[in-house]
C-alpha cells in the first residue's frame, strides 16, 4: 500500500494547466471583490453631494462595509475549513454582489450603510479563502508569486471601478457603478462545478475519488491505484483546524505581530482608497483628474504586488515586507508635499505599490506561515482583526478632513502606521512558520521528485 502525502505533491509539482485554472478563478473572484470594495470611495464625492452628508458621517458610511468585512473575514474564513472552500466562496460572492447592487438603490445614509455592511461580509470572507486556495495549490518555488499575482486582481478591480466611475457617474449617477457590481452572482453555478475543493477538507470527508482526481491534475505523472492511502502531516489535518492552534508550537507572538501588521496596513489601504479622491479634489483637481490618481494608485498596487511576490520568492519574504512598509512611510508622507503633477503621479504609484501591494504580500506571508489545515483560519483572523484598522481609517481621516487641516498633516497621519507595521513584521519569528519547518525537514532528505517525495512505503 502506498502512503501518499498530498501536501508534498502540491509543493513539488510543476506549474501546469490545473494551476492556471486555480489562478484564473481566484484572480477573477478578487477582481470583482476589489471592484466592490473600491466603488464606495470612487462614488463618495457624488454620494456626499446627493445625500447631503458631511465628511465625518461619510466616513461612517464607508466604514459600514469594512465593519462587515471584519466579521466576514473571521467567520466565513474560519467556516471554510469546515464546510469547504467551494461553498464558502460561493456564499461570499452572493453576499457582496447582491448587497452592493442593492446599495445603489438606496437614498439615505442608514439604508446605504446596512446594505454595505451585508456586502462587506462577503467581501471580507472571500479574501482568506482564495488566498488559502492559491497557497495550497501553488508549487512551493513560485508560491509567493502565484498568490500576489492572483491578488493583483484586487488592484485591477479598483482600476475597473475608477474607469467605470469616470464614464458612468457623470452620465448615469453614482448608483450605476453599484448596480454593475451585481453581475458576479452569475459565476456561482460555475464555481460550484469547477472550483477545486481543499485537499484537507476532502481527506477529512473521506472523498478519496475527488482527491485522486485533483492529485492527478497537480502531478500528471501520478497514476492512482486502488490501494493508495492519502495522508497529510499531523499539523495539516483538517480535524486540527481550531482557533487555538494559531497560538500553538511557538506561533502565538508572531500571530499577534501579524494582527498588528494587518491592522496598520489596512488602515493605510482604506484611508487612501476612501479619501484619496476627495483629498485630491479638495486640493483643486477636477473629479476626472482625482479619479486618475485612483487609477495610478491601483496600477502601482498591481506592480507592487507582483514585484513584491517575485522578490519574496527569491529573498526572505519577511525582509521584503519590512522594506515595503518603509517605502510606504516615505511615499505617503511625500503625497502632502507640493510637486509637479508628473512627480505626484509617480509618488501615488509608489504609495499604491507599498500599501495595497504590501498588503497582498502580507497575505502571502501569513498564508505560508500557518499549516494547511488552519490556513484559512489564520488568514481569516489576521484579516478580520486587521479590519478594525480598515474601519477606523475612513472615520479618522474623515474627522481630519472636517478639521480642514493642511494636506501634509492628513498624509502624515496615514503614513505613521507604516512605521509600526514595519516593526511588527521585523519581530515575527519566521523559524516557527510552516514553510520554515518544511525547509528544515526537506534538508534532511535527498532531493525528491514530486511522486518520490510523496510516497513512503511502510
Amino acid at each position: 500500500m502506498r502512503q501518499i502525502d498530498v501536501h508534498k505533491i502540491a509543493d513539488e509539482a510543476r506549474f501546469n494547466g490545473f494551476h492556471g485554472l486555480v489562478l484564473f478563478w481566484c484572480a477573477l473572484i478578487i477582481i470583482f471583490d476589489g471592484y466592490d470594495l473600491a466603488v464606495a470611495g470612487i462614488a463618495l464625492p457624488s454620494i456626499m453631494k446627493e445625500m447631503s452628508v458631511e465628511p465625518t458621517k461619510a466616513g461612517f458610511m464607508v466604514s459600514s462595509a469594512l465593519f462587515g468585512m471584519m466579521f466576514g473575514a473571521i467567520f466565513l474564513g474560519t467556516i471554510a475549513d469546515r464546510i469547504g472552500r467551494r461553498w464558502a466562496v460561493s456564499i461570499c460572492i452572493g453576499l457582496f454582489s447582491i448587497f452592493t447592487a442593492l446599495a445603489g438603490l438606496t437614498h439615505d445614509p442608514v439604508t446605504f450603510s446596512i446594505m454595505r455592511f451585508l456586502a462587506g461580509l462577503g467581501i471580507g470572507g472571500v479574501m482568506p479563502n482564495v488566498v488559502a486556495q492559491m497557497t495550497e495549490y501553488s508549487p512551493k518555488k513560485i508560491r509567493a508569486t502565484m498568490v500576489t499575482l492572483m491578488f493583483s486582481g484586487y488592484a485591477v478591480g479598483g482600476m475597473l471601478a475608477a474607469l467605470l466611475g469616470k464614464g458612468l457617474i457623470e452620465t448615469h449617477g453614482w448608483s450605476s457603478v453599484f448596480l454593475a457590481a451585481g453581475l458576479p452572482v452569475v459565476l456561482i453555478p460555475f464555481i460550484l462545478k469547477s472550483f477545486p475543493e481543499s485537499m484537507p477538507f476532502l481527506l477529512g470527508q473521506g472523498r478519496h475519488a475527488e482527491l485522486k482526481s485533483i492529485v492527478a491534475r497537480l502531478d500528471p505523472s501520478f497514476r492512482p491505484v486502488a490501494s493508495d492511502h492519502f495522508e497529510l502531516p499531523a499539523e495539516d489535518k483538517a480535524d486540527n483546524a481550531t482557533i487555538g492552534h494559531l497560538f500553538h508550537d511557538g506561533r502565538g507572538f508572531s500571530t499577534l505581530m501579524f494582527w498588528i501588521a494587518f491592522f496598520m496596513c489596512l488602515f493605510m489601504v482604506y484611508a487612501l482608497s476612501s479619501w484619496l479622491t476627495k483629498l485630491m479634489a479638495s486640493a483643486g483637481y477636477s473629479l476626472g483628474s482625482a479619479l486618475t490618481f485612483v487609477l495610478v494608485l491601483n496600477f502601482g498596487a498591481m506592480i507592487g504586488a507582483v514585484g513584491g511576490g517575485w522578490l519574496a520568492d527569491r529573498f526572505h519574504i519577511k525582509w521584503v515586507l519590512f522594506s515595503m512598509y518603509v517605502l510606504a512611510a516615505v511615499s505617503i508622507t511625500l503625497l502632502g508635499v507640493k510637486m509637479p503633477t508628473e512627480a505626484l503621479f509617480l509618488i501615488v504609484g509608489l504609495a499604491g505599490a507599498s500599501t495595497i501591494g504590501t498588503q497582498i504580500v502580507t497575505y502571502a506571508y501569513v498564508g505560508q506561515f500557518y499549516p494547511m489545515a488552519i490556513r484559512s483560519t489564520g488568514i481569516g483572523f489576521a484579516s478580520g482583526v486587521g479590519r478594525s484598522g480598515a474601519i477606523l481609517a475612513p472615520i479618522v481621516i474623515g474627522a481630519l478632513v472636517a478639521l480642514a487641516l493642511p494636506m501634509q498633516q492628513n498624509f502624515v497621519a496615514i503614513a505613521i502606521p507604516a512605521v509600526i507595521a514595519a516593526v511588527a513584521v521585523a519581530m515575527i519569528n519566521h523559524s516557527r512558520s510552516a514553510s520554515a519547518h518544511q525547509v528544515d525537514v526537506s534538508a534532511e532528505l535527498p532531493e525528491p521528485t514530486p511522486m518520490r517525495a510523496a510516497l513512503a512505503k511502510r
